[in-house]
């Protein structure tokens, strides 16, 4: 299959729901670059080079006129996840990515002129925790309620995670959309060089020697550079015959023990302590967050793209690590 990036054809009307967080910015940025014409749908408009729009992501209103005759939607709604787990943010979490996407669907169904791709966020954490082999999107299997060792099963808070996945993806999936074609975005960890992201937290944790492995470092790290998750959405955006789920995640996923090494070697650190799963759990819970971003094996590969022809600017971690550093360093430093 052969897809004509998005910058050689005519300039696109974009709309990205949810779009002011990071990963918002990273594609907003991305396709406003490039000449197209980009509107973030986001609850607390802000200053930005492309076309900010108020929505509520609860029932419809003026917002739904930016969706008519849009070419490309992009929802990113949710809440964030790395929060702890108490009733109300799961009910927050739920409701924030299973309401949104079925009032899209409920929108996009009256428009006279829908989107022609609507590209909606998923995650890659709703494959099983996996140390046997990778997951892809024909073989790959869905994660809840699994054994994580031989006498343990995963714990509530990953079953609760995997849950949210697979209704989100129904969510998705649950109202035809003939004139729309839908991609579901299994996306692994993002890295960007911006203070708060997953790269952020990872980068302090080496630089305070914190860096050595955590838990037992056997399980795996998925993982996309900030530039190929940009890249391969415009790739999925031209690429006309490709509908269902698709992995966003580099290529080589690689043991946690591994990833961080690579970091500290970006980094020019040479050691780092290691952290315990109990200290993990306990550190988790004084953070306010959940140790399942840590400890969690996801070995998820990018079947889809690789068969449709993606080429990765950075397959693998070191060279992606190295990028990263250097950007941070003169951005930040």
């Amino acid at each position: 299959m052969q897809i004509l990036p998005l910058a050689a054809a005519r300039p696109l009307r974009i709309a990205i729901p949810g779009g002011s967080g990071q990963l918002g910015q990273v594609l907003a940025r991305h396709f406003q670059e490039r000449g197209h014409q980009v509107t973030v749908l986001t609850r607390g408009p802000y200053t930005a080079p492309w076309q900010t729009v108020h929505w509520d992501g609860e029932e419809p209103g003026p917002w739904v006129e930016y969706l008519e005759g849009t070419d490309v939607c992009i929802n990113l709604a949710g809440r964030g996840v790395n929060c702890r787990y108490d009733a109300a943010n799961r009910r927050s979490i739920y409701h924030s990515r299973i309401h949104t996407t079925r009032l899209l669907n409920q929108v996009i169904a009256t428009l006279s002129d829908p989107p022609n791709v609507w590209l909606n966020a998923s995650t890659a954490t709703i494959y099983r925790h996996a140390l046997d082999r990778e997951m892809d999107e024909e073989t790959g299997e869905l994660g809840g309620h699994e054994l994580i060792s031989r006498w343990r099963r995963a714990p509530q808070s990953w079953n609760f995670s995997a849950g949210v996945a697979k209704d989100w993806e129904a969510a998705f999936f649950e109202t035809e959309t003939p004139r729309t074609r839908k991609v579901a975005l299994r996306s692994a960890m993002v890295l960007s060089p911006t203070p708060g992201s997953s790269f952020g937290f990872y980068s302090n944790l080496v630089r305070l020697s914190l860096g050595g492995k955590q838990g037992s470092g056997r399980q795996f790290v998925s993982w996309i550079h900030e530039t190929d998750f940009a890249r391969a959405v415009e790739f999925l955006v031209a690429g006309e015959e490709i509908a269902g789920p698709v992995n966003l995640a580099a290529p080589h996923p690689l043991p946690n023990r591994h990833f961080m090494a690579a970091l500290r070697e970006a980094w020019e650190v040479p050691n780092g302590f290691p952290i315990p799963w109990p200290a993990i759990e306990l550190g988790a819970f004084f953070l306010r967050t959940r140790s399942e971003l840590a400890l969690k094996s996801r070995r998820v590969v990018p079947g889809r793209l690789l068969d449709a022809g993606f080429e990765f600017e950075f397959p693998d971690w070191p060279e992606a690590a190295e990028n990263l550093v250097q950007q941070w360093r003169h951005r930040h430093d």
